[in-house]
């Protein structure tokens, strides 16, 4: 009989040391969308730039913080303002005590004095400074509150429905989330910008403050230097979401997005995001259907000083497919034979169809890159001279 306990007590440890090791490791449960990769991170995605095909996923949709990727769409929203000529480089914006107290990651601004807006983005861009987020914010937007109402509607804007912000620095807060996939859509918006690569790229540099004072500024994102092709991204990391980090990388005439959200450490995400990189230049190539730069068609002119006129896609239409995989996609022009002067460069006079296994994707306006100009009464005349 004792000997039947204690057989009982033995299995029981057993068991008990099974669900110990389920429970207590930090390698969390997941689905993976491939095989072909095996993570540790809580959430990642890979996204072809192009296309926005998803390229690998791992719970790419769920509700997690983020960190200090938040401050891609802060980032984002200042780029806009650049676009719309309300900053530029030079731009001086006075700094607030607000702003200059902020926690966590800074480079230590000083309360009312002149920053410029390049160095105030670069700051944020290279090294995560909350502060400075919050100086640009509070000059863009008069207010956080207010400028992080705007963050929200540019990610209703882009469809990122897994997103809510509530600060624009990451800085824990219970009610802010996102999720792989929309870290994608916000960094693919921000790597359109040649001015933020103009600062993504830096590895070291200094910001020299007014007072003449100056603070070290290295990229956050190691990638920059030790990822052959990566060119930006964002880092992020708290004890709540862990360490975070979405980059982008650049080989050949491909670009690739990775995301990773909820590694156990530092290194663990730059290992696994460059895994996910690894595995898509390894695995899939971009196909380009039609491009801008190439002409389409050869069109007579009528009644102008050309005879004929190439015309042109309005813009490049690529896809992404695994290697040695023929692709299915198929393109169709509609133009008529001739077209009548006068016409404006960049006018469209037909369209592209680009179709799937028979199903239309996408259509594309066919252009002309040149100014058709009408013939006058002295072409004809000289026309008719040179004829006879």
């Amino acid at each position: 009989m004792k000997e039947f306990i204690t057989k009982k007590v033995f299995v029981l440890c057993i068991l008990l040391c099974i669900l110990a090791t389920i429970f207590c490791t930090n390698m969390p449960f997941y689905t993976r969308a491939d095989g072909e990769v095996d993570l540790t991170c809580k959430s990642a995605c890979l996204v072809d730039y192009a296309s926005g095909t998803v390229l690998f996923s791992q719970n790419p949709k769920e509700h997690l913080p983020i960190a200090s990727m938040v401050k891609m769409m802060t980032i984002l929203i200042t780029l806009e303002e650049f676009d719309k000529g309300n900053l530029t480089k030079d731009t001086m914006i006075t700094t607030t005590e607000n702003a200059s107290g902020m926690g966590g990651s800074q480079v230590f601004i000083d309360p009312y004095v002149e920053y410029s807006a390049g160095d105030l983005l670069k700051s944020v861009v290279m090294a995560s400074a909350n502060d400075a987020s919050v100086a640009l914010a509070e000059h863009i937007s008069g207010s956080e509150k207010t400028f992080v109402s705007r963050m929200n509607e540019k990610a209703k804007e882009l469809n990122m429905n897994d997103t809510h912000y509530v600060n624009c620095t990451g800085l824990p807060a219970p009610e802010q989330y996102s999720c792989a996939y929309d870290c994608a859509i916000v960094l693919k918006e921000v790597a359109e910008h040649e001015l933020y690569h103009e600062f993504s790229t830096i590895w070291m540099d200094e910001l020299v403050h007014p007072s003449g004072r100056k603070t070290e500024l290295v990229n956050t994102n190691r990638l920059i230097k030790y990822y052959d092709g990566c060119d930006g991204g964002k880092t992020g990391s708290t004890n709540e979401a862990g360490c975070c980090l979405s980059a982008s990388a650049k080989r050949n005439n491909m670009r690739l997005i990775s995301v990773i959200i909820g590694a156990k450490n530092s290194q663990t995400r730059f290992n696994e995001c460059s895994k996910l990189f690894n595995y898509g230049f390894a695995n899939f190539e971009s196909k380009n259907i039609i491009s801008s730069n190439s002409p389409v068609a050869n069109l007579k002119v009528n009644k102008g000083k050309k005879e004929t006129v190439d015309i042109f896609a309005n813009e490049d239409f690529s896809v992404i497919v695994k290697k040695g995989v023929e692709h299915n996609y198929d393109a169709t022009f509609e133009n008529p034979a001739k077209i009548s002067a006068p016409k404006k460069e960049g006018e469209t006079v037909g369209k592209a169809i680009i179709s799937k296994d028979g199903n239309v994707v996408k259509e594309i306006s066919l252009i002309i890159k040149e100014t058709l100009e009408p013939l006058t009464l002295k072409d004809c005349f000289d026309k008719i001279v040179e004829t006879w």
